[in-house]
């Protein structure tokens, strides 16, 4: 504990050197047009008033604001311009001294009539750009967005790929670490994906992929960060949609919704509902292969179909106020709920060498459950001067229920035998809480024209309280099983603090380096057993540092080391044996240990468009799934396990085309070296593969304002800790018109068109080989209608950009 305490002394003690040096002044404003709103990406340029010479400048961020650092003592004026506005002029200024500093406010552009009326301006979003620390996914108003979930979107991004378990990863590590605009999700594994997948990806706006946060982010997520932004209130007054969706894949899906936004004086408020009725299916096929001591080996072959259904409501409301121009707070609240039916049939045959028997298994596994989370946020934004400097604070509640109910009905026959046919009923429950409590403050102060720093810290407090219930059912009534019952209770306290410098160096470099700190404390126990306590005290530093070399105009490179830990689930770490037929089980693991990666990155950007990325990780305790074949009874036992290490190289190329102004082609291609060591029996056992991942998206504006939207993926053979995955491929187009001046849009998409996202996974250990081939239904026809509406002039209201982490963690496998 006091080794942190002096670090988080040091940290503090260093922000308070600086913030009594000499402020550089700056020049701040808002691009707004003749409705009042934001216009992003316009040209701002500092003019000399005599000479008109530009002297310095900035672009204006999508959401008009701009900051220039003030230029020496003179006399000025700005001079605005961006494609589709007449060209604006300010008044003339006077820089009295380095300290000067100017709000110019609202600076309002208006329509070039003049150019709209000769030239039809239709602009295609490009699907993914890139930026010096991130990738950027564009979701909003595309047609393949349409009706799908934000589970889907991510699915079907650059370097994201789903494992055998559902679980995201990003450029083949695990480990990824999800953000809502710019706020941890809380989740991971299963919860995880229940929440994406009852998420629209509706109000999506974009994905930034960030493989290489700095030290301002949360150290937990080893393959980096995907932060989900979700679009925001736009209308003075009131404003808002509704819409409604349909989706078929041999079963029946149907989505709707309404947002609401209204802003009045200083308040602005917002609030949305999403109701879903989802239905998926999943069909697999499943071989294991047992060695026997004496060379021989059984033989488990099983056939199966899950089907899910589930109603996922979920509500987001909030309010933000505006105490003065400078200083304000908001609340925000996110309620998500799912009321889950799932049914999974298996037939399984399994030839036993050592007993002589061939059985048939037909079993029948029920499961229903309800899923409660519910995130309470207080946050804090003020503007403590008018260089740049300012203050945020967040306080975080969150409290999540799940209550799963499992029934396994078994039917064994003896195929080469007398015995009779035996009928077996399981029972079990599994409660679920976790309460989270979380609080965070971040500092950032311009020390001068050329150097900024961000100074913040964290602490959070987590209780998982997970119980498992087992019953066995004799003539109807059910007895529980102790030894197949549990009761695990984890806390868990962290205590975070970053430091982060960023400078220029001169004309051609730039600098960012940072360093964070996190002290965990963490127990758990059993509180039905002796075995599964946890006790661990560990203090870790978090180092990273980016550079960014421009060489010319058009060609920069970018240099970036950065290292990140991922910290075992909470459900992984407790010792429940979770029943899935009665040959195979899922078990936790008390013994995990944290796994961490140090990553460094390469980029070349050349004429602000294409982009080549070369990278390269090495991660420690690797956390893996291992399957444990028992011969003696043809068992397997899947548990998450820390190999010994786990080492990728990669190189990633983004290269936009523009066939014309009607038709623009996204690609980005990935080629990858993973390996993955472990020891087995005092062995070296390597897992080695070069995988390519290409994606391709076609954006063609069609005659009568219709947007084609064709893609498609491949991704190539892979490996994942002792797996390897094979090759797969798929292909989606959407259609998407919009009517009534754009206020109603009709989408039409159908994804994997070819039924070709067959995942297929093997493993082979010992001699004992388990293979898994499985259909996720991802073909289907969806069709959505969206109407949009609003009463008053258009505004921006505020994103808050606060970040948690302990609940991507609450899930399991």
């Amino acid at each position: 504990m006091k080794r942190f305490y002096v670090y988080l002394a040091f940290l503090f003690f260093l922000c308070s050197s600086h913030t009594f040096a000499q402020s550089a002044g700056m020049l701040t404003g808002t691009v707004l047009d003749d409705k009042e709103q934001p216009v992003g990406f316009v040209n701002v340029a500092v003019l000399e008033a005599a000479s008109a010479k530009v002297v310095t400048g900035a672009i204006a961020d999508m959401d008009g604001n701009f900051q220039i650092m003030t230029p020496a003592k003179g006399t000025y004026l700005l001079k605005l311009s961006g494609l589709g506005y007449v060209e604006l002029q300010t008044p003339t200024f006077e820089v009295t001294g380095p300290g000067f500093s100017k709000d110019f406010g609202k600076l309002q552009v208006k329509p070039d009539v003049k150019t709209l009326k000769e030239v039809q301006v239709q602009a295609m979003r490009p699907t993914v750009t890139t930026e010096p620390d991130k990738m950027v996914v564009s979701v909003e108003g595309t047609a393949l967005a349409s009706g799908s979930t934000a589970y889907e979107v991510l699915s079907k991004s650059p370097g994201v790929w789903i494992d055998q378990d559902g679980n995201i990863q990003l450029n083949g590590k695990a480990g990824v670490q999800i953000m809502i605009n710019g706020k941890r999700s809380y989740l991971s594994g299963k919860e995880l994906q229940t929440l994406l997948q009852g998420m629209t990806a509706e109000n999506i706006k974009d994905l930034e992929i960030i493989t290489n946060p700095s030290a301002k982010y949360e150290a937990e997520g080893a393959s980096g960060v995907i932060n989900i932004n979700l679009k925001k209130a736009v209308a003075m007054g009131m404003s808002g949609s509704v819409y409604a969706g349909y989706q078929y894949n041999n079963l029946s899906t149907y989505t709707s919704g309404a947002e609401l936004s209204h802003k009045s004086g200083k308040w602005n408020s917002f609030g949305s509902l999403d109701l879903a009725n989802r239905q998926r299916y999943r069909d697999m096929e499943m071989r294991r292969i047992f060695l026997n001591k004496d060379g021989s080996t059984s033989n488990f072959d099983q056939t199966g179909r899950e089907e899910n259904e589930r109603f996922e409501p979920s509500l987001r409301i909030g309010t933000d106020y505006d105490i003065n121009d400078r200083h304000s707070i908001g609340v925000m609240a996110n309620i998500i709920g799912s009321n889950s039916d799932n049914r999974f049939l298996t037939d399984s045959y399994l030839n036993d060498v050592n007993t002589g028997e061939n059985l048939f298994i037909d079993a029948t596994n029920k499961a229903d459950g309800e899923y409660r989370n519910g995130t309470f946020n207080l946050h804090y934004l003020g503007k403590l001067d008018t260089v740049g400097t300012t203050l945020s604070a967040d306080l975080d509640y969150v409290h999540i229920t799940s209550d799963d109910n499992f029934k396994f009905i078994n039917r064994t026959e003896f195929l080469n035998s007398n015995t009779p046919t035996e009928q077996e009923l399981l029972l079990s429950e599994n409660p679920t809480g976790y309460d989270i409590y979380s609080a965070k403050v971040d500092f950032t102060k311009p020390l001068n024209k050329k150097t900024k720093l961000e100074l913040g810290a964290k602490a959070s407090h987590v209780k998982s309280d997970n119980e498992l219930r087992f019953y066995e059912t004799t003539d109807g009534r059910k007895t529980l099983d102790p030894n197949r019952s549990n009761h695990f209770v984890y806390k868990e306290n962290i205590l975070a603090a970053y430091a982060n410098l960023n400078a220029t160096l001169g004309e051609k470099w730039t600098l960012q380096a940072g360093l964070r700190a996190e002290q965990t404390y963490a127990k758990g126990e059993s509180l039905d057993k002796a075995e599964g306590k946890i006790d661990r005290d560990y203090l870790d530093l978090f180092p990273s540092v980016f550079l960014q070399q421009k060489l010319s105009d058009n060609y920069q490179i970018g240099y970036k080391y950065s290292r990140r830990i991922n910290r075992p689930h909470y459900q992984a770490l407790n010792p429940f044996i979770f029943y899935l037929d009665p040959y195979t089980w899922a078990q936790g693991n008390p013994q995990l240990k944290p796994q961490y990666t140090n990553s460094f990155e390469m980029t070349h950007t050349l004429k602000q468009t294409y982009n080549l990325i070369l990278g390269y990780a090495e991660t420690k305790n690797f956390i893996a799934e291992i399957p444990n074949q028992n011969p003696e009874d043809n068992t397997t036992v899947f548990q998450q396990q820390n190999v010994r290490d786990m080492k990728s190289a990669r190189a990633t190329l983004v290269a936009p085309i523009k066939v014309s102004n009607n038709w623009d082609i996204s690609n980005n291609v990935i080629v990858m070296y993973q390996e993955f060591t472990n020891f087995n029996n005092g062995k070296m056992v390597v897992n080695d593969q070069v995988t390519a991942i290409a994606q391709t998206t076609n954006n063609i504006l069609l005659p009568k304002n219709i947007r084609l939207e064709l893609g498609g993926n491949y991704q190539g053979a892979a490996v994942y800790g002792l797996y390897r995955v094979e090759p797969q491929w798929w292909v989606d187009v959407g259609l998407k018109r919009s009517f009534l001046d754009d206020r109603l849009t009709l989408s039409m998409n159908v994804t994997d068109i070819f039924k070709s996202r067959m995942m297929k996974v093997d493993t082979e250990l010992n001699g004992n080989v388990n293979a898994i081939d499985q259909y996720w239904g991802n073909r289907s026809f969806r069709i959505n209608l969206r109407y949009r509406f609003s009463k008053g002039s258009e505004f921006e209201s505020k994103k808050r950009n606060v970040n948690l982490e302990e609940l991507n963690r609450t899930g399991g496998n």
